[in-house]
């Protein structure tokens, strides 16, 4: 009897400690974690309309291509008669501005007059009257000991050339 009156007591304290064990002490975080929503609203954006693919027909086959060099059709349809060659092969010295060269002396040979025209990489030209050089179609009309004179051909307006007369003078 003894026996069961110790496991009585034993069993009664075992029940006590469990209901002990089972009460929490975490109220205070179990209430914060549900006071921590209260008086969130957040707000979702609506999703963008969906714009529909319109289809479009391309009707601009008249107009002048935009990928073309202007100065091409332009010279086809010149209005004044001035246009450049644009079927000639280029000249070296055609690669350069008029502004990144320069005529550093002159060579006669059998009363023929030169010019000596040096370019930006510093190779040295025999030039005379006929030939080419600037980026703006300049043939040299003449020469002298001082200076090169040459013929332009520029673009003026919608649909003309133009002719200019530059000079390239001699570099001390």
């Amino acid at each position: 009897m003894i026996h069961k009156k110790l496991a009585l007591t034993l069993l009664t304290v075992f029940f006590i400690t469990m209901t002990a064990c089972s009460q929490s002490d975490y109220g205070d975080l179990e209430s914060f974690i549900n006071d921590a929503g209260k008086g969130l609203q957040g707000k979702v954006e609506p999703v963008p309309e969906v714009k529909f693919y319109q289809h479009f027909t391309y009707q601009a086959f008249d107009t002048p291509n935009p990928f073309t060099p202007r100065k091409t059709d332009q010279a086809q349809s010149a209005g004044n008669g001035i246009q450049p060659d644009l079927n000639r092969r280029k000249e070296a010295l055609e690669a350069y501005t008029l502004e990144s060269l320069s005529m550093v002396g002159t060579l006669q040979q059998d009363k023929k007059i030169y010019a000596l025209i040096r370019s930006p990489d510093g190779t040295l030209y025999r030039v005379d009257t006929g030939n080419y050089l600037g980026q703006n179609f300049g043939r040299i009309d003449a020469i002298s000991d001082s200076e090169v004179e040459l013929i332009e051909i520029v673009q003026g307006g919608a649909n003309e050339w133009i002719e200019r007369v530059s000079t390239l003078m001699l570099k001390n």
